[in-house]
């Protein structure tokens, strides 16, 4: 089956800034690995003949990075770059690409900023096999109450809803059949992959548009099959500082420990002195911690320096950070203010450092 791949990467990452004002989220490291260049890795594996990635916010950034590979390469397959002047959307990023997707069999559609090793070519087998309109990725590795109450999947393994549960349901149901629709479902959260027909880019709209109200919404309401596939695999929605923090505590993609200190994870460059107090933290490359400190259950972003002394606790360093000597921080993202960083409500800002809260406030 000829496939080709479009991998969602415009989206500001509101919910991680100021973060994601220095280095857009699909290219967050998480123990030395981006969710890009993984899913990159993963497409081209799988037998993908070219990917388009999307850009808007910081797109400069994403070229920037992907040229270190040969020019409109990720080792065999093509790359091409499909630049938003304003944000589209999740489906409304597929029309330009129309002819893009034309020669394919199938479009695979990724979002660039969650972190899996995709699954991708179970995917498409399922896909070819059923012979659905379209196949989405669930995992099993999250809380659908953490997500919205997730989607509705029936025993035959068919996507029957994507209203939370106790909404009406999708589809012309009768209402005294709504209960007993609601308790036969499983309820899953999408993944944040999908294979489509290649006849559904032709239904979507110019302009921004998403994927559920203008396709998976009408196609349920005609009668007509969406396959949903699951995967056990480590999944991490980094769509807060807390879920980027316990991904990389978590272990990412990799479900081993490497030394340097009680499972812990030092990336190449990285430095961590002797006399540090030091347990299950993770230190990106780059980053500086100077004897003398105690860090426990932290995440360090690259170029960040943690000085003697400082004692930090579940905490989010963000890039370039320097958080002093005797400083005492626990349960916070520390980021470099600069005049045009966002501070997000709950935040404080001493001494050039923004000290937000991990979970982003109801109106932030």
């Amino acid at each position: 089956m000829r496939f080709r791949a479009l991998v969602l990467a415009a989206g500001y990452g509101t919910r991680l800034a100021p973060l994601t004002e220095a280095v857009p989220k699909p290219l967050t490291p998480v123990r030395g690995v981006t969710p890009l260049e993984l899913t990159l890795d993963r497409l081209a594996a799988a037998g993908c003949e070219a990917a388009a990635i999307n850009l808007h916010h910081l797109g400069g950034a994403i070229r920037e990075r992907l040229a270190e590979a040969p020019p409109g390469r990720w080792r065999d397959m093509e790359i091409v770059f499909s630049e938003e002047p304003e944000i589209l959307g999740t489906s409304g990023a597929l029309a330009p690409l129309a002819d893009f997707f034309s020669p394919a069999d199938a479009a695979v559609v990724i979002n660039g900023d969650s972190l899996c090793r995709w699954p991708i070519k179970k995917l498409l087998r399922r896909h070819k096999k059923r012979g659905t309109v379209a196949t989405l990725l669930f995992t099993t590795q999250a809380d659908p109450a953490r997500f919205g109450g997730g989607v509705g999947i029936d025993k035959d393994g068919r996507v029957r809803t994507f209203d939370p549960p106790g909404d009406r349901p999708d589809g012309p149901e009768r209402p005294h059949r709504q209960h007993q629709q609601e308790t036969e479902l499983r309820r899953l959260v999408f993944a944040g992959a999908q294979v489509l027909s290649p006849d559904l880019i032709a239904r979507v709209p110019e302009g921004r548009s998403e994927t559920v109200p203008t396709l998976y919404r009408p196609l349920l309401a005609d009668g007509a099959r969406l396959a949903a596939v699951t995967t056990r695999r480590p999944w991490h929605d980094l769509g807060t500082p807390r879920r980027l923090r316990n991904a990389a505590l978590g272990g990412g993609v990799r479900p081993w420990w490497i030394p340097g200190g009680r499972g812990s994870w030092i990336g190449p460059g990285a430095r961590v002195e002797k006399g540090v107090r030091f347990a299950k933290t993770v230190v990106e490359a780059g980053a500086v911690v100077r004897a003398g400190a105690r860090v426990r259950r932290c995440l360090i972003l690259p170029g960040a320096v943690i000085e003697s002394g400082a004692r930090l606790g579940g905490c989010v360093i963000g890039y370039g950070a320097t958080i002093p000597q005797g400083a005492r921080v626990a349960d916070r993202l520390v980021c470099r203010w600069s005049a045009d960083a966002t501070l997000p409500a709950g935040a404080s800002v001493l001494q050039d450092l923004i000290y937000a809260p991990l979970d982003p406030l109801s109106r932030f």
